[in-house]
């Protein structure tokens, strides 16, 4: 009896040992729950009542300094990234942020046009066919630069967003307003959506989304100026050391959640924060897939495979 207790006894205090020691696993609950914590209660206003032309570009120093976007100066700044416009490398006391920043997070939702040219929500596993229209609506939890690169089957990366012709090249997001591409208050149906063609394959979504701008990219006017001087040059092809960084941080850890409700249509209230500019509130409806970085880190990269049949 006394060696059946003392047995007894070193299972729970090895049990207590391991349940210490291993680290609780974070389930889909608390990713979700964690995305969604910084939506305010009631929908805020971020940009007046209509959108406004530029809206997504790069805010202007706290402290009244120089224009963003113009050119640095030669003689008095060295040289920078394209992607930089010689703005000083910003700290959490120059803007105001707090310096233990929430993890990023990002959350996903697409569309597909059903027969009578609504946007329904579909499943990103879906099995996509020739003529099939998807568009994608985001929504990060915090502020910062996006990008997305393109890539079909193992072809090159292609980048696709900041683009001259959307937001006047800018691609500055604000926490929980939404974003979508293409643009569904475009004035030409074909803009408004994706369309899949003849041909077969997988069509590889990274979405790069940084707290600071990402080396070695334009964007803003630079991304306009860069695209002028040679049209050949736009759509931009990542340069390897871009595309290195990329999938670099594409290595690291994400926390996602995935909801299986699918078949709704987007409602009013999305459609008007996306046009207006304007904040979602807890009660809106939420992203069908979460993904949301396991450390505070500065960049997330995550994907999206659409395949097509």
């Amino acid at each position: 009896m006394r060696l059946s207790v003392m047995v007894f006894g070193l299972v729970c205090f090895c049990a207590l040992v391991i349940g210490i020691a291993a680290p609780l696993p974070q389930d889909e609950e608390d990713v979700r729950g964690a995305f969604l914590t910084s939506r305010p209660k009631e929908k805020t206003t971020t940009s007046g009542t209509t959108a406004k032309p530029g809206g997504k570009r790069r805010p202007k120093p706290v402290d009244g300094g120089n224009n963003p976007n113009k050119p640095p100066d030669k003689e008095k700044t060295p040289p920078v990234n394209p992607g930089n416009s010689g703005n000083k490398p910003t700290t959490p006391s120059d803007t105001g942020k707090p310096v233990n920043a929430r993890r990023m997070g990002l959350g996903v939702t697409l569309f597909m046009r059903d027969s009578n040219g609504l946007a329904i929500r579909v499943d990103p596993d879906h099995a996509f066919q020739k003529g099939d229209r998807v568009r994608i609506l985001l929504e990060t939890n915090s502020d910062g630069y996006l990008y997305i690169f393109n890539t079909t089957n193992d072809g090159p990366a292609t980048l696709i967003y900041p683009d001259v012709d959307l937001d006047e090249a800018g691609n500055y997001l604000q926490a929980h307003v939404p974003f979508e591409i293409p643009s569904s208050s475009s004035t030409e149906e074909r803009l408004r959506w994706f369309a899949f063609d003849e041909v077969a394959g997988t069509e590889h979504l990274f979405f790069v989304f940084t707290r600071e701008p990402l080396s070695g990219v334009p964007i803003d006017d630079d991304l306009i100026a860069f695209c002028r001087e040679s049209k050949e040059r736009c759509p931009i092809k990542p340069s390897s050391e871009v595309w290195a960084a990329v999938e670099k941080h594409r290595q690291e850890p994400l926390r996602t959640d995935k909801t299986k409700q699918y078949g709704k249509a987007e409602t009013a209230g999305e459609q008007d924060a996306t046009a207006r500019g304007f904040g979602l509130a807890k009660d809106d409806p939420q992203p069908s897939l979460v993904m949301m970085a396991s450390s505070t880190r500065p960049t997330l990269v995550a994907t999206l495979d659409l395949i097509h049949k």
